[in-house]
C-alpha cells in the first residue's frame, strides 16, 4: 500500500484551520466596512467568494486564503499516496480550480460565468474524491474502504446539491451558511482521512 508522506500530513493539519480562518477573518473585517460600493457584509446570506470580489475591502486577504487552500489541495493530491490515484487527481484538479476562482472573481452585483464554472467543478470534485479514492482489502486504511467512501460521498453530494440550488436563488437567506458548512466538511474530512491513514501507517511500522 502506498503511503502518506509528511507534506500531506502538514497540509491536512493546516487545511481546516486555514479554511475557517480565511472567511472568518475576512468576513469580520468586511462586515464592519461601509462605503458607497460596499454596503457591509452578511456572512449568513452572502457567499465566501463575495469577500474576494473586486469591490471588496478584503479582496487581497480572501484571495490569499483561496490560493493557500489551493496549494494545500495540490500537496494533498501529490503526497497522500494511500488514496487511489483517481481520488488524488480529483483533489489536485480541485486545488487548481481554487486558483481559477481567485483569477476570475465574482462581482458584487451580478456574477462571473468563469467563477461559477470553477466553483461548481471544485465542489463536484471535492464531493467525489472519497469515492474515487476508495481502496479494497483488509490492508487498506479504514476510512478509504467502500463503506466510509460511499457514505461520505453521498453526504457531500446531498449538501452540495442543497447549496447549489440555494446559490442560484437570489432570495435564499442561508446561502453563506450552507457554503461555509460544505467547504468546511469537505476540507475537514480530507484531513481526517489523511491523518487517519497516516496514523494506521505509523502503527504498522511499529
Amino acid at each position: 500500500m502506498s503511503k502518506i508522506a509528511k507534506p500531506a500530513v502538514i497540509a491536512a493539519i493546516i487545511g481546516p484551520i486555514q479554511n475557517v480562518s480565511g472567511w472568518l477573518i475576512a468576513g469580520t473585517i468586511a462586515s464592519t466596512v461601509h462605503t458607497r460600493v460596499w454596503p457591509g457584509y452578511d456572512g449568513v446570506r452572502q457567499t465566501i467568494s463575495e469577500l474576494a470580489s473586486p469591490q471588496s475591502p478584503v479582496l487581497l486577504i480572501m484571495s490569499a486564503f483561496f490560493v493557500l487552500g489551493g496549494v494545500l489541495s495540490l500537496i494533498a493530491g501529490a503526497y497522500a499516496k494511500a488514496l487511489a490515484w483517481p481520488g488524488r487527481l480529483a483533489i489536485f484538479i480541485g486545488g487548481l480550480c481554487m486558483f481559477g476562482i481567485t483569477i476570475f472573481p465574482t462581482p458584487l452585483i451580478g456574477y462571473s460565468t468563469e467563477h461559477r464554472v470553477f466553483a461548481i467543478v471544485s465542489f463536484v470534485l471535492f464531493s467525489a474524491w472519497p469515492l474515487l479514492s476508495m481502496r479494497f482489502g483488509k490492508s487498506a486504511p479504514r476510512l478509504l474502504r467502500p463503506a466510509a467512501s460511499v457514505a461520505s460521498t453521498l453526504m457531500f453530494t446531498a449538501v452540495s446539491l442543497w447549496f447549489l440550488f440555494t446559490w442560484t436563488d437570489p432570495s435564499a437567506p442561508l446561502t453563506g451558511v450552507l457554503e461555509r458548512l460544505l467547504s468546511f466538511i469537505q476540507t475537514a474530512w480530507l484531513s481526517v482521512v489523511v491523518l487517519s491513514a497516516w496514523r494506521e501507517q505509523k502503527r504498522a511500522q511499529i
